[in-house]
């Protein structure tokens, strides 16, 4: 039986494992949407930059959740992520699962919905339950579409639909994450070199002026080593315009 459920209903999983799918219909004006997922504890907010998965870090380090990456079925479009429920580490009280639109308002992405199924060996194709994810004001780039949470020995899913207009920086450091959005934007700008009249009153008389080399100035991969922040609180570079970003 597919539960269709309302904002703040939850329901029993009993699967021993899970797959959460956004689903939406693309179009010439929709944003791209990306699933992505927060692993909290009892207080809510993660350990450590690890504990968020999303495109650029796709798998949680202990194996318990990862991300599918997206799929066009007609003119629908999924993002998912899949979790071994048996595998979450007992520090992890919650998982949330997170819908993003890189700065771009929800009110333009269409029939927005989580599907969640069980991804047991031998689950049921049809979905255990499924939400319509309707944004309250129209205007967050970021969203909580549900979350998977202990209850006792077991785990339940409840239907959020709670947005931020400020994106994933807002999510991030509301749940534990020091974004530091200035390091990373420094990061992805080009290195700068002398330029070529310059490099010419460098170089001795006797000999032409050599040719100036580009500055491609390629940034590094972040690191995934947490860097402490204030408080202790881990420091986590969201991704930022640059080749390390491309999206696979």
């Amino acid at each position: 039986m597919t539960h269709s459920m309302q904002k703040g209903s939850n329901i029993p999983v009993t699967a021993v494992a899970v797959r959460a799918v956004l689903r939406w219909t693309g179009g010439p004006e929709v944003p791209d949407v990306d699933a992505s997922a927060l692993l909290v504890g009892p207080d809510g907010r993660v350990r450590s930059d690890e504990d968020f998965v999303f495109y650029n870090q796709p798998r949680h380090p202990s194996g318990a959740v990862w991300r599918l990456g997206k799929k066009q079925l007609g003119d629908a479009i999924t993002d998912a992520v899949q979790a071994d429920l048996r595998s979450v580490t007992p520090g992890v009280d919650r998982i949330l699962v997170v819908a993003s639109a890189e700065d771009v308002p929800f009110h333009r992405v269409r029939d927005l919905r989580i599907l969640l199924y069980d991804a047991s060996p031998g689950g049921s194709s049809d979905p255990l339950a499924y939400f319509d994810v309707r944004p309250e004001t129209g205007a967050e780039t970021a969203l909580m579409c549900g979350e998977l949470y202990r209850r006792g020995e077991g785990w339940k899913f409840r239907a959020l639909g709670e947005g931020y207009s400020n994106g994933l920086v807002g999510l991030a450091t509301d749940h534990g994450i020091s974004v530091d959005e200035n390091a990373a934007e420094a990061e992805a700008q080009p290195a700068a070199g002398p330029t070529s009249e310059q490099t010419a009153a460098m170089a001795p008389p006797t000999q032409a002026p050599p040719a100036v080399q580009p500055a491609y100035g390629y940034p590094q991969p972040v690191s995934p080593a947490p860097v402490p922040g204030p408080g202790g609180d881990p420091t986590f570079r969201l991704p930022v315009q640059g080749p390390q970003f491309i999206r696979r």
